[in-house]
């Protein structure tokens, strides 16, 4: 447990850190925001473009999966490359590319196309969200994390609440300068990731050091702090780049976060089109969708300050997943809106409050080189599972005519995540178990 965890914060280390949570997490949210809405707006596309481009439940899902095989493969270098150039220039560089690539979805003509670009989208997006994990973790000591990246979080499911009545409305604009809707969505929505981009440049420090908001006691006390807790830290932590890739707390939780991808991804993709077998407008699927995004973005918070206040994680990311689980269960039976609705509320706020507490579990025992390649290397392999869920959930709807199956594989990968994130516990208290009786 780190220094700030046993003793109280001082009145300057409140301020410093206030400031620091209203300068960056809002800004931070924004980016994910837009983020995660270009990655998973292919949902809404998907009402009107499958029809217009020919395109089968398995292609969607396919295409929608090809999104991680790009994200695996350049994940960890990615945030290699994010700390050794800071994270302003990166993150804007990112930002820049995947807008030009998502804006690229819009004049896709067929199956091949499709998957190169979600491909590419894939790797242009691969070190933002694991970029903003590692520099969460240099800006907030470690009490603190679990509330700042489930504050962070919150933009995935908040991008759905919000984006999904924009997207509903941006597709009706078919026939517009001869563009169909989802081709007007596609270009409407990447422009924000195109001026954000820019603005990273000028909003974002890399470091406490060199933050001119910071008051001189403030930026005194955040460095200190921070130094302290990393020193504490390095003398059990694994801190070079073959070291994080390799620890075997790394590789549990690479399983532990398949499933929560899995889950994601299924309803981030496939939540509209489930909405849409009821034969509701394409308003009606805009509104509904919103709710369990809604709901996540209150629980989120909320679940993120409880892991803070007690200092557990494993249980409350273990308890999350479960409820995600049941949530994706119970839609695989749900046959009516109402249950679909209720069915998609519970899948969305369980893994969406795994985030905040999951995340915070890697800089417990990595700290330099080794945690940027190790967080990096849990978001890249356990995104697989947001390659696996979507491609499912569309061939065994092909296959079966249904949704039950593809539901319940992802429903079964987060009780899975359930399992390991508890092994790891279990394990971390044998381990600690040797090493005292060992000492006597």
């Amino acid at each position: 447990m780190s220094g700030l965890a046993r003793e109280a914060v001082p009145e300057v280390g409140r301020r410093a850190l206030a400031r620091v949570g209203w300068r960056l997490v809002p800004f931070l949210m924004l980016l994910y925001f837009v983020s995660f809405l270009d990655r998973v707006n292919i949902g809404f596309a998907a009402l009107t473009m499958n029809k217009d481009l020919g395109f089968s439940n398995t292609v969607f899902g396919l295409a929608g999966g090809l999104f991680f095989a790009g994200y695996f493969l350049l994940g960890v270098p990615s945030n290699l490359m994010l700390r050794r150039v800071g994270a302003r220039v990166w993150i804007a560089v990112l930002m820049i590319g995947w807008s030009i690539v998502s804006a690229a979805n819009a004049f896709v003509v067929g199956p091949h196309s499709y998957y190169a670009v979600r491909f590419l989208l894939g790797l242009a997006e691969a070190g933002f969200f694991p970029g903003v994990i590692y520099y969460l973790g240099i800006w907030f000591p470690a009490r603190k994390r679990a509330a700042m990246i489930g504050a962070f979080m919150t933009a995935a499911p908040l991008s759905t609440a919000l984006g999904s009545p924009v997207s509903a409305q941006l597709l009706q604009l078919r026939g517009l300068m001869g563009l169909a809707g989802w081709q007007w969505m596609f270009i409407l929505e990447a422009l924000p990731a195109l001026l954000l981009g820019v603005a990273v440049l000028f909003v974002l420090p890399d470091r406490p050091s060199v933050a001119p908001w910071l008051a001189e006691d403030e930026r005194a006390w955040l460095v200190a702090t921070l130094a302290r807790e990393e020193a504490e830290t390095a003398t059990l932590a694994k801190q070079n780049v073959w070291a994080g890739l390799s620890d075997w707390r790394v590789i549990v939780l690479c399983f532990a976060y398949f499933g929560t991808a899995a889950g994601l991804y299924v309803v981030g993709f496939w939540g509209p089109l489930m909405l849409s077998q009821f034969h509701l407008s394409i308003t009606r699927i805009g509104t509904l969708n919103l709710i369990p995004g809604a709901v996540a973005v209150v629980v989120m918070v909320l679940w993120g300050w409880s892991s803070d206040r007690s200092g557990e994680r494993v249980w409350h990311t273990a308890i999350a997943c479960l409820v995600s689980a049941a949530g994706l269960f119970y839609g695989g039976v749900a046959g009516s809106v109402a249950g679909v609705v209720v069915a998609l509320t519970l899948a969305t706020v369980g893994v969406n409050a795994t985030k905040g507490p999951i995340w915070s579990l890697p800089t417990l025992f990595l700290t330099g080189p080794a945690a940027a390649a190790g967080i990096a290397a849990i978001n890249a392999v356990g995104n697989i599972g947001g390659f696996a869920g979507p491609y499912l959930m569309g061939y065994l709807k092909d296959l079966t005519g249904s949704y039950a199956g593809g539901l319940y594989f992802s429903g079964a990968t987060l009780v899975v995540s359930a399992v390991a994130v508890l092994f790891l516990k279990w394990a971390q208290g044998r381990s600690a178990l040797a090493v005292a009786r060992a000492g006597q």
